[in-house]
């Protein structure tokens, strides 16, 4: 039974060498429909890698503070025009005191939200770090212990800070893994110093190196390291800035003694960084339960808000729920291509059964002749299938090179992650197999029902 199904499918074989021409049209449809399902399944894989990549760097279950600034607030004046009350705007704007977000307001939460498992301040400085006369732009960074557990950050070698020197404001630092090539290329940097405006700071720990290269990547709160330098938040504090020391006469333009050090140090405007009253540039809370997001948000929003005067200066963010419906809008994009890249495959399918609805009728006298000499209409149905399944196998298997060949293609010019996984290749490949029984067997099954004797009479 089998060396006569064999012969079916060589008789098939021969058909399609016997016209070659019209098998490559015909299995053109299933070619690019197969490389255009793996390349957009690896478009897609490629996205959810980076929200997966994205969700890692922002942390788990993190909620951030950030401060904004109001030049109304803790009196400024927005004008001298008098509404009637008898007090002007400037007047009226002075009472819109607000202290600021605070150590405080940090130590604040740790004690009274029973949802907080960790969290951590951040004080921001841009400047460059020197040694040996090199110098390198850098962002240094004021934070706790706690903030490398926030973010899954990792040291390559050396140690995170101990709490005698966050407790205390000990000039060490933890640093990227670009600053460690930058600046201690030939050495081990652990234990040797650099020097970040009038401090020298001894590095304690270097961490590992991140590959995420994400386009707006500070904007949905993903955390880059490698060029960033940290140091405790008391060190900070205590020797480069204190937002909170700065005066009334600093506010309005004089700089303090701690405030203008900084800034004219970092290069930046002395006037718009002085009405920045703010002691933290961030404040990270992470909860225990992702469930608990929205409520702790809302918690922090109000108790903020009292502490603050009922000066909503701050800006409280979920970044991990902003990927998350990120990913799931480029979840409906990639459903959508996928969608419209399946549709390839069905055209390819449909041209395979009306080529071979063609061929059933070009060779009536030939299926007439075989069932003349003995063959069965199973013969037939196996000669006529195996065609179809030999087109969109074929044409699979090329599809399945092109789309490989696509997805890098897109990846090195368009500068779009593609991920190739070997499901998205068996899916392709099973379904344009599949194409080929399903529009295949109807074509197959008519060309078995012709009468033989009605066969060989055709012209």
């Amino acid at each position: 039974m089998f060396s006569r199904y064999f012969h079916d499918i060589e008789i098939a074989i021969e058909s399609l060498l016997g016209n070659k021409l019209k098998s490559i049209l015909t299995a053109l449809g299933i070619i690019f429909g197969t490389a255009a399902v793996i390349s957009m399944l690896a478009i897609g894989n490629g996205a959810q890698q980076e929200i997966l990549e994205q969700i890692k760097m922002v942390g788990v279950n993190n909620i951030v503070i950030t401060p904004t600034v109001d030049l109304t607030i803790n009196g400024g004046n927005s004008g001298s025009s008098d509404d009637g009350s008898g007090e002007s705007n400037g007047e009226k704007t002075k009472k819109k005191f607000s202290p600021g977000l605070t150590m405080d307001d940090l130590e604040s939460i740790k004690r009274i939200v029973p949802s907080v498992n960790r969290i951590t301040p951040e004080i921001i400085a841009n400047s460059f770090v020197v040694q040996n006369g090199r110098r390198v732009p850098s962002k240094v960074i004021g934070v706790d212990n706690d903030y490398f557990d926030v973010y899954n950050i990792s040291l390559e070698k050396g140690l995170f800070f101990s709490d005698f020197q966050v407790e205390n404001g000990i000039p060490v630092c933890v640093i990227g893994a670009n600053i460690a090539a930058k600046i201690f290329s030939n050495a081990d940097p652990v234990n040797q110093y650099l020097k970040f405006g009038h401090v020298w700071l001894k590095v304690v720990g270097v961490l590992e190196k991140t590959n995420v290269n994400l386009s707006a990547a500070d904007n949905a709160g993903v955390n880059l390291v490698n060029d960033n330098v940290f140091i405790p938040v008391q060190t900070m504090l205590m020797r480069y800035k204190n937002r909170a020391l700065i005066n009334s006469k600093s506010l309005s333009g004089s700089n303090g003694f701690m405030g203008g050090f900084f800034f004219s140090l970092s290069g930046g405007n002395q006037t718009s960084s002085s009405s920045n009253y703010h002691q933290l540039d961030k404040i990270i809370v992470q909860v225990e339960e992702t469930e608990q997001l929205t409520t702790t948000t809302e918690i922090l929003s109000r108790m903020l808000l009292r502490r603050h005067m009922q000066v909503k200066d701050y800006e409280i963010t979920v970044p991990e729920l902003l990927l998350k419906q990120q990913q799931r809008t480029k979840d409906i994009f990639n459903i959508v291509l996928g969608a419209i890249a399946s549709i390839s495959l069905i055209v390819g399918g449909i041209g395979i059964m009306n080529i071979m609805f063609a061929t059933v009728m070009e060779r009536i006298k030939e299926i007439g002749i075989r069932l003349a000499l003995g063959a069965k209409k199973a013969d037939i149905i196996a000669q006529f299938l195996s065609e179809a399944i030999l087109i969109s196998v074929s044409g699979g298997l090329i599809g399945v090179f092109l789309g490989v060949v696509f997805s890098k293609l897109i990846m090195k010019f368009a500068g779009i992650l593609t991920i190739i996984s070997p499901g998205s290749i068996i899916v392709a490949f099973g379904v344009s197999a599949a194409i080929g029984v399903i529009f295949g067997l109807s074509p197959a099954k008519r060309a078995a029902q012709k009468d033989p004797i009605e066969s060989l009479r055709h012209e």
